[in-house]
């Protein structure tokens, strides 16, 4: 008990000493219960000043969890030499019941199909060194009502119109950096800049790291709003290209014929200026040799 409270230590400035002195008890508490966790378990596993009515006091007690998250990070887990990035993901908890906040139907990859619960979103900082996650920033996801009353995506194909090859014509090109972004990216981008409000900073973070969901132009947009570059998943029919690079810039400017892009880039003919060194070809060329015996087998 007393090796717990020293740790706690440093997050004095945001809770006292009360406070402090119930999270201990439930630590211990979930710490040496089995089974799921409720509020009525850790008052069972909690012994003496952990009754049922303080444990329901302490989840009554507005607390700047990301702040404390942040302060038991930099004082116990920062590494000064280590690698930081900054990942985001969904996780939904199955939960039985009716009246539980923010109760609903959410996609989970674990049954692959919609299940009854709750869903939170966390932003946490990934080591690349020690290959720890370190959670920071979570939120727990609500529907929107728009989310709530749209109707379940069918299975059948509908016929579509038969159109001639090539460009509409009257058609014009549209900028695909002003894009609007939906309720789930604005509620991402605004834990973002919550994030990097309170690192202040104190970790250089330039890389966010998404699942394949957002793998997507608008996905980019919001990243790059934040000044972030985005690691995701592309899709499956997703293309690559090479900027196309004009000798003199004011041609390129003057005729609006110039060819913007070159040809795809394919792993099995990708060009090797792309390749910055030796030692990157190297690692390509096993990579793709890898791959191809995956295919066959």
């Amino acid at each position: 008990m007393s090796d717990i409270l020293s740790l706690l230590q440093c997050l004095l400035p945001q809770i006292n000493a009360t406070t402090m002195r119930q999270l201990n008890q439930i630590i211990l508490a979930m710490l040496a219960m089995s089974g799921r966790v409720t509020t009525l378990g850790i008052s069972s596993w909690a012994g003496i000043g952990g009754s049922y009515q303080t444990i329901l006091r302490f989840f009554h007690t507005v607390i700047p969890w990301a702040t404390l998250f942040w302060l038991f990070f930099r004082k116990h887990l920062f590494r000064a030499n280590e690698v930081y990035l900054l990942a985001g993901d969904e996780v939904v908890v199955c939960k039985a019941g009716k009246k539980t906040y923010g109760l609903d139907r959410f996609f989970s990859n674990l049954v692959n199909k919609p299940i009854s619960g709750l869903s939170f979103f966390t932003l946490s900082l990934v080591s690349l060194q020690e290959r720890h996650s370190f959670p920071i920033l979570i939120e727990q996801v609500f529907k929107s009502d728009v989310e709530k009353n749209s109707p379940s995506p069918t299975l059948e194909v509908q016929p579509k119109d038969k159109r001639k090859r090539g460009r509409p014509k009257g058609s014009k090109n549209k900028n695909k950096t002003e894009v609007i972004l939906i309720s789930e990216l604005l509620r991402i981008k605004k834990m973002i800049n919550e994030l990097v409000k309170l690192v202040a900073n104190f970790i250089p973070l330039i890389y966010l790291v998404l699942d394949g969901h957002f793998g997507n132009n608008n996905a980019l947009q919001m990243a790059c709003q934040v000044d972030l570059h985005i690691i995701s998943k592309l899709r499956c029919d997703s293309a690559l290209y090479i900027l196309y690079q004009n000798p003199d810039p004011i041609v390129a400017l003057a005729v609006n014929t110039v060819r913007r892009l070159t040809n795809v880039i394919y792993l099995t003919n990708i060009y090797v200026k792309v390749l910055l060194t030796r030692i990157s070809k190297r690692i390509f060329i096993k990579l793709l040799y890898s791959r191809r015996n995956l295919l066959k087998h």
